[in-house]
């Protein structure tokens, strides 16, 4: 069974609709205030920050000086680019594109 298969609940379904609710960057930084820690956005915050250095061909040891972040999340972030579901290169993508 695929990670996204065993990630796929009724709770997550609704969280995700919830997200997509979400009409501007001010409610973005209502709904996660209240949803999550201030460390738990940073933290996803930096693995994004990550997958656009890496995808912009960036080292690992630029990233590491630029972000702060240990080259274990930057290799996690770099296997999920490459072997993930795919989710990073959607949006890189459809940010390239716009």
């Amino acid at each position: 069974m695929a990670l996204g298969e065993k990630l796929r609940t009724v709770q997550v379904d609704d969280l995700f609709d919830a997200m997509l609710k979400l009409k501007t960057r001010e409610e973005a930084y209502k709904f996660f205030e209240d949803l999550c820690t201030i460390a738990e956005i940073k933290s996803m915050a930096q693995r994004w920050a990550v997958a656009k250095k890496l995808d912009a061909g960036e080292t690992y040891i630029d990233i590491a000086t630029e972000t702060g972040v240990s080259t274990a999340t930057i290799s996690r972030v770099k296997r999920y680019l490459e072997y993930g579901a795919d989710g990073y290169r959607l949006v890189l993508d459809r940010i390239k594109n716009d």
